[in-house]
């Protein structure tokens, strides 16, 4: 296809906290420019902004108002073909896209738009008042870091729901990572037929992973409440070697609450989990919200890593749709289902690779992509 100029817009999380959003961007550039296409990332980085005292009031200010810094300037230098915005929060503001003459798409990592914790969770289970009618719930129970005053901007930005957001309304379409997010953003009042389903990619791993039973299990993610780390442990059997790959705010009582067998091994880097991934028995993801597309779960299956989910997630659905390990019910006893699971996961290894290959990879997402930015291109042509 012919050559594209395409902009992707980001707010790059703080890098204390690790994001899955910030390495999918980072992907994302790297393959368009494989593949032969300009790329301009025009970013604002909360690790800078962070450095100004007045930076929460700014920020605050912004998410509020959707008045803040814009990308326009850069975006009008660069001239792209198709602008693709994939966070704005908390350091750009959001009327710039009102504005904005041309092709622009938006991908949604997560549910902020229509939730100020942005993961549709709350004490422990899904929550999904706010957007079921009550818009100020979130604030109430101060769902941002636990805080109503740091909640009450969001709150505001989204108290019209979908329609009310300047991007969703004005983005030509958007892209979701998983069918359960899809349809959580459809029942909340996006048209389907805006929506394009295009899930995160990995890069292949070299070399392949090789067949092997693997001697421990694996969790790896933030050790925060809606990841399940706490319930996880609190419940794993105390003859099961586990590992636990990340920090956070629970990890004193994760520790406490871990039996003998449970190992913790901080945090590592991207390219190290990835080498060490074939050599865990699987990967167990017990979050506890519905999660976009979290890339541990591709990351996994690149390296021939079947996965044991806990029932509630877009992992168990992806799970249970591809057949690439086990799903579990919170209130079934673990002992047996890890057994029964380790017995058969050696056999699915091939398998999960399979999938991977089929649905994950870079030049499956491309292709995708490619045809996303083609059509909203004739589209706008046609209008015009």
């Amino acid at each position: 296809m012919d050559t594209l100029r395409v902009a992707l817009v980001h707010s790059f999380y703080a890098s204390a906290q690790p994001s899955g959003e910030n390495e999918a961007v980072r992907d994302q550039a790297r393959a368009l420019r494989a593949a032969g296409h300009e790329v301009a990332v025009v970013a604002a980085h909360t690790d800078e902004a962070a450095r100004s005292r007045l930076h929460p009031l700014r920020a605050a200010a912004t998410v509020a108002s959707g008045r803040g810094r814009s990308p326009v300037p850069e975006l009008r230098a660069f001239a792209p073909d198709v602008v693709h915005v994939h966070n704005l929060f908390p350091n750009f503001g959001r009327s710039w896209v009102r504005n904005w003459p041309g092709p622009l798409v938006a991908t949604l990592h997560n549910y902020r738009p229509l939730c100020a914790g942005a993961a549709l969770f709350r004490d422990g289970a899904t929550c999904t008042a706010c957007p079921d009618g009550s818009p100020f719930a979130g604030l109430r129970h101060g769902c941002y870091r636990g805080s109503r005053l740091a909640t009450a901007p969001l709150a505001w930005a989204n108290r019209r729901g979908p329609d009310g957001d300047p991007l969703l309304r004005r983005a030509d379409r958007l892209v979701l990572l998983s069918e359960s997010g899809r349809r959580t953003y459809v029942r909340a009042g996006v048209a389907a037929e805006r929506t394009a389903l295009i899930p995160n990619f990995v890069d292949d791993p070299v070399p392949r992973p090789a067949g092997g039973t693997g001697g421990r299990w694996l969790f790896a993610g933030r050790l925060t409440p809606e990841k399940g780390v706490l319930e996880l442990l609190e419940r794993w059997p105390a003859d099961e070697p586990l590992d636990v790959v990340g920090e956070g705010g629970l990890l004193d009582r994760a520790r406490a609450a871990a039996p003998p067998q449970v190992r913790f091994l901080g945090r590592l880097d991207r390219a190290e989990l990835r080498r060490r991934l074939p050599g865990w028995r699987g990967l167990v993801f017990p979050s506890r919200c519905l999660e976009g597309a979290p890339l541990v779960q591709v990351e996994a299956l690149a390296a021939g890593l079947p996965v044991l989910a806990f029932e509630g997630s877009s992992v168990a659905e992806t799970v249970r749709a591809r057949g690439t390990g086990t799903v579990v019910r919170w209130d079934e006893p673990l002992g047996p289902v890890l057994a029964a699971a380790g017995a058969r996961f050696p056999a699915l290894r091939t398998h999960c690779r399979r999938i991977f290959e089929d649905h994950f990879t870079e030049a499956t997402w491309l292709r995708s992509v490619e045809d996303l930015y083609c059509g909203v291109l004739a589209a706008r042509t046609a209008r015009h």
